[in-house]
């Protein structure tokens, strides 16, 4: 069976994937996820990853469009805080709703969360 390849959301999941597409940016969301809602100054971020400087920023700066991390200024720091669980709980669901929908059988073998 031939898929939609152009429907809003495959568009808006292939973007926000292609945000999380490289292993830093993903340690960078993970680790801001770990950190919560206060979020982590970028100085404090670049020292749990190890990704700092102007490549910190690049990623970052990515994140943000994608609609995954907010970044806001406190004081003389940048406090950045990944925000979108609801939307990384939706690419997943995205991925996994048509789950075996071509399948011979069922899938209730299987755990969907």
């Amino acid at each position: 069976m031939k898929q939609e390849s152009s429907t809003p959301a495959l568009t808006l999941a292939a973007s926000s994937f292609a945000a999380l597409g490289s292993e830093q940016r993903l340690l960078v969301l993970r680790t801001l996820v770990r950190a919560g809602p206060d979020g982590l100054s970028i100085g404090a971020l670049g020292d749990r990853t190890g990704v700092t400087g102007s490549t910190l920023t690049h990623h970052l700066k990515l994140l943000a469009a994608a609609g995954l991390v907010q970044q806001t200024r406190q004081g003389r720091s940048t406090i950045c805080a990944a925000v979108a669980y609801e939307e990384v709980r939706a690419l997943a669901t995205f991925l996994l709703t048509e789950c075996c929908a071509d399948a011979a059988d069922t899938c209730e073998a299987h755990n969907h969360g």
